[in-house]
């Protein structure tokens, strides 16, 4: 456990020695006012809630929280199986550059919005993989030792984070309807036996972290006027 909480604490350091920077938008192709998402401390205070609720419910005790709620599931839901949450986790980004398509212009150039989006996921895809390998923590169905954290969740927390971040000035219910399919995806995670509750909950921290922080890093390099 105590492997675990540093392997974490160490994944979260960048996140706290970020500088936000704004960047002339004059010479951008797009009539949208790029700027860099400004980087506030309070902006960390949800997903790093849900990362120390998520580490302080991971206990592998018979008559912990995370194995009630794994125990609830089979009493209520033991033959419960979908395969609609391997999908739904990806959804907010198609529905991102389908709004696009469809005339519905993002916050993002197309160039630079695609940018965030590929180094948001490479962050995603290097913190849970070295998270679930050093945590090796057993499934609750018993399959392997990789579940923790949820990688479907923090991906479908990555992906809402993404479509939020495009739209929420032009839908201000956007960030609602996107996360709202994030946290579908975890609970279909945990109705399909495949993650405990802690899983879920660090999953979707890090994933909004990640993506998070691909927009506060981004230099918005693409797209500019040729002199």
């Amino acid at each position: 456990m105590r492997n675990l909480r540093l392997c974490v604490c160490m994944l979260l350091i960048p996140f706290f020695t970020i500088k936000a920077q704004s960047v002339n938008s004059t010479h951008l192709k797009d009539t949208i006012q790029l700027q860099r998402e400004q980087f506030k401390i309070k902006k960390l205070y949800v997903p790093v809630a849900l990362i120390g609720l998520g580490i302080a419910l991971n206990s592998n005790k018979p008559e912990s929280f995370k194995n009630e709620i794994a125990e609830e599931r089979n009493e209520h839901l033991f033959h419960f199986g979908t395969h609609i949450d391997d999908y739904l986790q990806h959804s907010p980004i198609a529905i991102a550059y389908g709004l696009d398509a469809l005339g519905v212009k993002s916050k993002t150039d197309l160039a630079n919005r695609t940018a965030i989006l590929l180094k948001g996921e490479l962050f995603n895809l290097v913190a849970v993989g070295i998270v679930k390998k050093y945590a090796h923590q057993l499934r609750p169905d018993g399959s392997n030792y990789l579940s923790f954290p949820s990688g479907h969740t923090a991906n479908a927390f990555a992906a809402a984070t993404f479509l939020s971040e495009e739209y929420k000035h032009r839908f201000k219910w956007m960030p609602y309807a996107a996360y709202g399919i994030a946290g579908t995806v975890g609970i279909l995670r945990m109705a399909n036996n495949r993650h405990y509750i802690s899983d879920v909950l660090v999953g979707a921290g890090m994933g909004f972290l990640s993506m998070k922080l691909s927009y506060w890093t981004h230099q918005y390099k693409w797209g500019k006027r040729k002199h």
